[in-house]
């Protein structure tokens, strides 16, 4: 007998259009809410595909016409669909109105909202918009590509003094509603408490300043405490994606090990100790010369024989994948990473975590119903919510992970509410620590690492070394008094420590451990090394970003987060089930996997209609034009985005009469155009200051925006003015603002976080000895055995 789903008997309500609700709502049904999509009378743009040539959009069937985008069939699996003659707001519908989740794209006013929340007080309503719902910039006309340029994604990426280069495959719409369903799912968590629902205000550009650059504004700041220069632009990793003799492999070097161990690879073990190859600063100051070298090996050899070999040393590197190669990979295959679509049969991603033995509601299958009573928490498994709590308060968190996918996770955990513990060992401190805004040696060092600082407020923090007999019972005792364990060590790592599941289990039947290995607990890839490079290779993300004729190029960023986003998405799920049974259980969450989820349109039509979509450098399927220009001063640059003939007449408007343009072109004649239409485009920004041709676009309402670089964000006044950017104190670093959540509940008014990242060690008496009772002759014993510590080595 299949196990229940854990949303079994949520009821969630789409009302929007697009990727961002739709994945939101895949998300939930995937784990056994039942989803009622509701759709004005033209249906889903979704259903035409991002080039609006497909599909029937006055189908109005319960599921997929065969007609339809595969994007739209891989959306809307085991959803009902309902076509409404309201094309605004059906808030009068039986189905919204007993929903538990409303998830809505801006549609709905305030009032229709508040209307909403009073006719049924528990309901928790979602809305994903490209700003925000309120701020300067609500309202404003955006597309995910100018939400790019916005949020400095693709003012970071690139060769400094070219055109800067968006990351391909609308990653911002997917890690969107990632993030909407997780807030979510987390205020009907809060719900099932209190009897009270709340509003999610998920703004996009805020998703995308958090998962689609590395921290800029947070370096800066770092960087001007200590006095130091710092350039935010933009930056290629070297080496990264490299040609073979029979395709392209990608690498990341993340560590000297690792660029010692390449330089053997390629057989130049005589430049270990060069300069000017030993930082990644000045591998791209001596970019030609060092790349002549990389080539001159890589090119040389096989793909598969160059990821064996770096696979041997450790070394992390991956095929580049494409939506034609994806699915014969060796490791996806064994775990059965890709399973057919039962409306149309063409092969897409299976759900990205497995809980106990819960894989996913089939696809073929209808949200299952929950048997009488089986929905409702066991008793013990609920408490009394006091004024201000925040959805997860209450919760112990043992944070066992490093890096950034697991503590971007944790991050989103403390923010919430939960108490979150990160281990450390002083020893073998958290890797980020070490990428760091002051140099080795220099007065605490390891406490300015950017990423670290960034990924890791709102925690405690201690240390301790799991690998003596003292840490493993330490933290077995602490893992007594958690609700969640959650870790993303490689996969033998918790079986050398004997932190097992069974283990973990035997001490706290409560317990929930959420593993986040990169490619899984088994297969073919279990033991290698991952880095979010490394899944960007891999999964196809990258194949999408680059220019046409030239080589893929990694996005740099959403990999980690999104793997963070989709763990607690798991884990929220898994708190819903614990509720109803009172055991805990273990979620495998893998970051390749949550990668696929959301890299899967590219997959999805070359499954269904064998058709391989590639980077186009700044250009979409979706808008023509679409792309980044030069502006009067200074590398300066300006992205614009005309989806809708409207906005097309509009820009036509602007840019001057031109007879080979009557205002009337679809999107088919603008694309077979757009050389010449980038022509006056660009003739057009290059007389104007980019601010001022943003304005003049913006006000005719076509999409449009200033490419800013990463470190820009912290004076964005629509992120200004919804606090997305937190005021923490560091005991050593001092005062800065760091990123919290990127959506804005109605029950949480304050700041998501107001303590900084731990220091090292920083509340491990706190912890030991106020907690766990240890006296003060056990803690100094620990102290002089160089279990725990506070400075790293």
């Amino acid at each position: 007998m299949a196990p229940l789903a854990p949303l079994a008997g949520l009821s969630v309500v789409e009302l929007s259009h697009g990727v961002p609700g739709g994945y939101c709502a895949k998300l939930l049904r995937d784990a056994g809410a039942r989803v009622v999509k509701l759709e004005g009378p033209d249906g889903d743009p979704l259903r035409r595909g991002r080039e609006g040539t497909a599909g029937n959009p006055a189908s109005g069937g319960a599921a997929p016409a065969d007609g339809d985008s595969a994007l739209f069939r891989y959306l809307s699996v085991g959803k009902t669909l309902r076509l409404t003659d309201e094309p605004a707001a059906p808030t009068h519908d039986t189905a919204v109105r007993a929903a538990d989740i409303l998830i809505e794209d801006g549609r709905l006013g305030d009032a229709e909202i508040a209307a909403l929340r009073t006719a049924n007080p528990a309901l928790v309503v979602v809305s994903i918009t490209p700003y925000g719902r309120t701020g300067p910039h609500a309202g404003r006309p955006a597309t995910e590509f100018t939400l790019q340029a916005s949020c400095g994604s693709t003012g970071g990426r690139g060769q400094a003094g070219e055109e800067p280069l968006q990351a391909g495959g609308h990653i911002g719409e997917w890690v969107s509603g990632g993030y909407a369903a997780v807030a979510g799912l987390a205020a009907a968590h809060a719900a099932r408490r209190t009897g009270r629902g709340d509003h999610a205000d998920v703004s996009m550009l805020e998703c995308m300043a958090t998962t689609m650059q590395t921290y800029g504004s947070v370096a800066a700041s770092l960087f001007r405490a200590t006095g130091a220069d710092f350039v935010s632009g933009r930056t290629l990793e070297i080496p990264s994606i490299e040609p073979t003799a029979d395709g392209w492999v990608g690498f990341c070097l993340g560590t000297g090990q690792q660029l010692q161990d390449f330089l053997l690879m390629v057989e130049r073990p005589d430049l270990i100790d060069d300069p000017r190859f030993a930082t990644m600063g000045e591998r791209a100051r001596n970019r030609d010369e060092f790349l002549e070298i990389v080539r001159g090996w890589t090119t040389k050899q096989r793909t598969e024989d160059v990821v064996a070999l770096a696979g041997a040393l450790r070394i992390p590197v991956a095929a580049v994948g494409t939506p034609s190669t994806l699915t014969s990979v060796d490791h996806f295959v064994e775990r059965g990473v890709f399973v057919p679509n039962p409306y149309g049969g063409f092969l897409q991603p299976r759900v990205p975590y497995r809980m106990g033995e819960f894989r996913g509601v089939p696809f073929e299958d209808p949200a299952p119903e929950a048997p009488a009573g089986t929905t409702e928490p066991a008793a013990g498994e609920t408490a009394a919510a006091a004024p201000g709590d925040r959805p997860l308060s209450g919760l112990r968190v043992l944070d066992l992970t490093a890096f950034w996918a697991g503590p971007s996770a944790t991050l989103t955990l403390a923010a919430l509410g939960a108490d979150v513990i990160k281990v450390e060992a002083h020893k073998r401190a958290d890797g980020m620590r070490f990428a760091s805004a002051r140099k080795p040696g220099e007065d605490q060092w390891w406490e300015w690492g950017m990423v670290y600082f960034g990924a890791n407020p709102g925690k405690r923090g201690i240390t301790l070394d799991l690998g003596t007999p003292e840490g493993h019972d330490l933290v077995l005792r602490l893992a007594e008094t958690a609700d969640v364990v959650i870790e993303n060590f490689s996969p033998r790592v918790m079986d050398n420590l004997g932190l097992t599941w069974n283990t973990l289990h035997a001490r706290n039947e409560r317990l929930i451990l959420l593993r986040m290995p990169a490619f899984g607990l088994d297969g073919p890839w279990r033991d290698r090394t991952g880095f979010a490079q490394t899944m960007e290779q891999a999964s196809g993300m990258a194949w999408m970003t680059g220019r046409a004729d030239g080589p893929p190029l990694i996005p740099r960023g959403p990999c980690d987060p999104n793997a963070g986003t989709h763990a607690v998405f798991a884990l929220l799920a898994a708190l819903r089930e614990r509720e109803r049974t009172g055991v805990g259980t273990m979620i495998e969450s893998t970051m390749v996997e949550a990668t696929l989820n959301v890299a899967a349109e590219a997959l999805t039509t070359f499954t269904a209609e064998g058709r391989e979509v590639r980077r186009d450098g700044n250009r979409g399927a979706g808008a023509a034009p679409q792309g980044v220009y030069r502006c009067a001063g200074d590398d300066a640059w300006l992205a614009l985005a005309a989806e809708t003939g409207t906005q097309w007449a509009a820009l036509l408007g602007l840019v001057g009469p031109d007879a080979r343009w009557s205002g009337d072109e679809d999107l088919a004649a603008r694309r077979a155009a757009h050389d010449d239409i980038d022509g006056i485009v660009a003739a057009w920004c290059a007389a104007r200051e980019a601010a001022d041709a943003e304005a003049e676009l913006l006000a005719a309402g076509v999409p449009a925006a200033v490419v800013v670089p990463p470190a820009a964000i912290e004076s964005d006044p629509q992120l200004e003015h919804r606090g997305f950017l937190n005021r923490v104190v560091h005991p050593v670093a001092g005062e800065h603002r760091v990123p919290g959540l990127p959506f804005r509940l109605a029950s949480v008014t304050g700041p998501w976080v107001t303590r900084a990242a731990p220091t090292l060690g920083e509340h491990t008496a706190e912890v030991l000895c106020g907690e766990l009772g240890l006296t003060e002759d056990e803690f100094a014993q620990l102290v002089e055995k160089g279990i725990t510590g506070n400075t790293p080595g």
